[in-house]
């Protein structure tokens, strides 16, 4: 590589919570950037500071399935925060341990920091100060989903020269050479995901699984989600580039364990969903699939039940939000009848109850516990398990404005007032009414 050759680090920087834990979240869109800025020729390199498997860690988190538990280290709550619910921690390697990291990779010409949610952009800041303390004078680029949703809020918090909202690929190269003066063609068409090269995975200590993204964006505009904000137009892998990404990863890597990211991953399942999942089933790999971000219960037919079944899916996630005909005002992505029909027929394709969970929402503005009690018993009484997920009000969402209104919280004043572990849409914080639901969902 020619001396002259930019050098681009990319940071997946701390997290400050209450309760955090790896359950298969990666920074793809850092990893696609890597890729992408590698196949330009660029040197990249990569610090995870959420890495599970540092090597000055003695104990690495590992689960068969992939996930694990993050190192956390107490740190102080937050001032603004006036009713915390327990204890406040840093998740990721010791800060001794990134700065050693900081210097072992070299100055760079750019450091490239993305974000989660908007709530955990503290942990973004003291990410940010350590880099400017290391490389005094190195330009810190942000982008992610905290840096799209909240901008303004960036700009004013992190400290980073650039704030980039929206897909990175579609301004990166050309901030790159602002800075660097180091200008390259792409050899990719960014409207066309089956152009991409596959995420740099490989950056990692160790890849305990790999996520894997078909399509961007979702048909649906549910109140409480901000899929259609970070990504407003739909965009769709070629189904067998996805099957032989997932191969990639499992025949040179050895990668069992597989994520999908989407957000529809059975939208139009005919010409999308059902020819990868032939193809996967038609390789006859010992493949692991889990599906963290849910799956729509409509497009569930027999014939998707009995593929994903024989696919190797282990972790089901359906997402059904609520049982209650009377609380879907906020979405209608799931029609009376639906739900009892795609439970039924997973089960029937071989599916234990234990591995098809439902997404319920808790502590939405306004929504009563009985509700929520109500919709725990009736996913029990199909079968398959109920999976609390409480509200997260996101900005600019279509739930936002009554978010605000319910919340005890200033919430468009200050982010971590969002933070779901504070319930901020509840009248108050209540262990006893918290455990509650917890147990109910439990219950075998």
């Amino acid at each position: 590589m020619p001396p002259n050759t930019p050098h681009i680090l990319c940071v997946n920087p701390w997290i400050h919570d209450f309760a955090a834990h790896d359950f298969w979240a990666r920074p793809l869109g850092l990893f696609y950037l890597a890729s992408m800025l590698r196949s330009c020729g660029l040197r990249v390199s990569f610090i995870d500071c959420l890495d599970r498997f540092h090597p000055q860690r003695k104990h690495p988190g590992r689960s068969a399935d992939g996930r694990g538990a993050y190192r956390k280290t107490p740190i102080e709550i937050p001032s603004v925060i006036p009713d915390p619910p327990g204890r406040f921690f840093r998740y990721g390697i010791d800060p001794a341990w990134f700065d050693a990291d900081l210097r072992a990779a070299g100055k760079p010409d750019i450091v490239l920091v993305t974000s989660l949610m908007t709530y955990w952009y503290s942990g973004v800041q003291e990410t940010v100060a350590m880099i400017r303390r290391a490389y005094p004078g190195v330009a810190v680029f942000l982008g992610g989903i905290y840096a799209t949703l909240l901008p303004e809020h960036a700009c004013a918090s992190i400290g980073a020269d650039e704030v980039l909202s929206g897909a990175g690929e579609n301004v990166l190269f050309d901030r790159i050479e602002a800075y660097t003066g180091f200008s390259c063609q792409p050899g990719f068409d960014v409207s066309d995901m089956d152009t991409y090269p596959y995420p740099a995975l490989d950056m990692q200590t160790e890849i305990a699984y790999a996520p894997v993204l078909t399509a961007r964006g979702c048909p649906n505009q549910c109140a409480y989600c901000a899929s259609h904000l970070l990504q407003p137009v739909r965009m769709r892998r070629d189904p067998q580039h996805v099957a032989e990404e997932i191969f990639f990863w499992h025949d040179r890597h050895g990668v069992r364990n597989f994520a999908f990211y989407d957000d529809a991953l059975l939208w139009d399942a005919e010409n999308h969903a059902i020819p990868f999942l032939e193809a996967i089933v038609a390789g006859r790999r010992d493949l692991c699939f889990h599906t963290p971000n849910a799956l729509h219960v409509e497009p569930v037919t027999r014939r998707i039940a009995d593929l994903i079944y024989r696919a190797g899916f282990h972790t089901v996630r359906l997402g059904l939000e609520t049982a209650l005909r009377e609380e879907r005002e906020h979405d209608s992505k799931v029609r009376a009848g639906a739900f009892e029909r795609a439970v039924r027929l997973l089960l029937e394709a071989g599916f234990d109850g234990k591995q098809v969970g439902a997404y319920l929402l808790a502590g939405l503005p306004g929504q009563e516990l009985r509700a929520v009690e109500a919709s725990i018993d009736i996913v029990h009484r199909s079968g398959i398990r109920p999976v609390l997920a409480w509200y997260t009000p996101i900005p600019r969402t279509g739930m936002w404005e009554a978010a605000c209104r319910a919340s005890r919280y200033d919430l468009a004043a200050e982010p971590l007032f969002t933070n779901n572990s504070l319930l901020p849409c509840m009248p108050a914080f209540d262990h006893k009414v918290i455990d509650r639901l917890k147990q109910r969902a439990l219950r075998v």
